[in-house]
């Protein structure tokens, strides 16, 4: 619309925010505010102000389309037997400090909480192991752009994390205070 309106610049600047980034185009103000008054000015604010507001539309659509998919899906969670369940999710941790650079340090034995890791510790690992075991869900977000104000997507996050939280809750109710903390603290 600038170049369009105005066409050249009267004047090109160095970036004052970033010196390496392209040269700033400036305009004098009375050529903006000539432009502003013109018959072909108000067409295209009126055209650019038309697609603006159906972007806008279509962005709340599809949050709208995005929630309420998070909120009818079916959460099915893995079933494991307790033992076994301890033993992945201390092998899940591991690999994530090992992954972060961190020491990795597997109990010995055939249960984990009888290798060294108390029932404390166990809990948040064991709700952490399920919610990366049921990460697919988080394709239930795509379409939603990130980092916009409005796009939902934060809030669409939280539903999905509330959701599959009090889902692994009622599957393992000894959880359920590890859930109900991580959905409070997150």
């Amino acid at each position: 619309m600038v170049h369009r309106l105005l066409g050249p610049p009267d004047r090109l600047s160095v970036n004052p925010r970033l010196k390496a980034a392209p040269q700033v185009r400036l305009y004098h103000v009375e050529r903006v505010a000539a432009a502003e008054r013109t018959d072909e000015f108000r067409r295209v604010a009126a055209s650019s102000a038309r697609r603006s507001e159906a972007v806008r539309n279509a962005v709340r659509r599809r949050r709208l389309e995005v929630l309420e998919r998070i909120r009818t899906e079916p959460i099915e969670v893995p079933r494991l037997e307790p033992g076994k369940l301890a033993l992945r999710a201390v092998e899940h941790r591991a690999r994530r400090e090992a992954a972060a650079g961190g020491p990795i340090e597997l109990p010995a034995g055939d249960s984990a909480e009888r290798g060294g890791v108390g029932r404390a510790t166990l809990a948040p690992w064991k709700v952490d192991y399920l919610r990366h075991r049921m990460s697919h869900y988080d394709q239930l977000l795509d379409g939603l752009p990130g980092g916009e104000g409005d796009s939902g997507r934060s809030e669409a996050e939280e539903l999905l994390r509330r959701r599959i939280c009090a889902a692994i809750a009622e599957a393992y109710p000894p959880l359920e205070q590890e859930c109900e903390r991580q959905t409070r603290d997150q």
